[in-house]
């Protein structure tokens, strides 16, 4: 087994909104904000080699959509999801499964690409997984979550025949060396793959903990749908992390990809901070 950090470019969110009920005195030390007080953040997805399946986990936000929606996120970099996939040697072709945590366009937008007039799964040979109670939300959207649900990123996904649902956390066949926990604060039924890899666990955060300075309880997004749930959530996950090491991966953090917690006085906490290629594993 091997494990790619897939970069797929930044873009900018609202600081106040990314942080909640954190006030900016805090939080502008570790994500700066512009004049607008928006924070440049990171969409990184990840590439798992297993056997015979390439299997991809989230998407980033893709690059379909117009200038007016662009311009409320300010995409930039030099990544891209396409680029990084090739940098690795391997094409869009070569993916036989695309892992959506949830469908907020940030995740889920790189999973369809326009060609022509059409809009078409990236990865033609894919399947594509989506939760089943999550996917019931995102094509009937409350009117808070609307705007992170596009249709042009989900329902040509149906369409095409290689969609597959996951109906409980112990149901995706996917590969043994992944497990999936399910939570349901930043949104219904969100899906975190926990990766076995060269004897360790590798829990991929999304939403949940986007970033490392998320891992501290009180930093929850305004994002969320239930704050006091992803307080909950987050808190007994953490506690499994401390207690089984598990190896934490962001997909949000602009200058941390992983990190290890530590168990102190105060509380749980970030530790050492790493990349993933530090954890083993080589390049194609």
């Amino acid at each position: 087994m091997k494990v790619y950090t897939i970069n797929t470019g930044l873009f900018k969110l609202d600081g106040g909104a990314m942080h909640g009920v954190v006030p900016k005195s805090m939080w502008q030390k570790v994500n700066v904000a512009d004049e607008n007080n928006m924070c440049s953040w990171a969409m990184r997805c990840l590439l798992i080699e297993d056997g015979s399946q390439l299997i991809l986990i989230d998407t980033g936000m893709g690059d379909k959509q117009d200038a007016k929606f662009f311009g409320h996120y300010f995409p930039h970099g030099d990544d891209s999801l396409e680029k990084s996939i090739k940098q690795l040697g391997y094409s869009n072709d070569d993916i036989t499964d695309v892992f959506l945590t949830h469908l907020h366009f940030d995740h889920c937008g790189g999973a369809v690409s326009r060609v022509g007039e059409s809009l078409k799964p990236t990865f033609a040979h894919a399947t594509y997984w989506s939760h089943q109670k999550h996917w019931h939300s995102a094509v009937n959207p409350n009117i808070r979550e609307k705007a992170s649900f596009l249709k042009e990123n989900i329902l040509p996904l149906q369409e095409s025949g290689q969609l597959k649902f996951v109906h409980d956390q112990h149901e995706m066949a996917l590969s043994k060396n992944i497990e999936i926990i399910t939570v349901n604060g930043h949104t219904e039924s969100m899906m975190l793959p926990l990766i076995k890899y060269n004897e360790q666990s590798i829990l991929f955060c999304a939403d949940l903990i986007p970033s490392k300075a998320h891992v501290s309880l009180p930093w929850v997004m305004a994002y969320d749908m239930q704050p006091l749930e992803t307080l909950k959530e987050k808190e007994a996950i953490l506690k499994q992390a401390v207690a089984e090491d598990w190896v934490l991966f962001f997909e949000h953090d602009l200058h941390n990809e992983c990190c290890r917690l530590v168990q102190t006085e105060k509380g749980i906490r970030a530790s050492e901070s790493m990349k993933l290629s530090d954890l083993g594993g080589r390049r194609k």
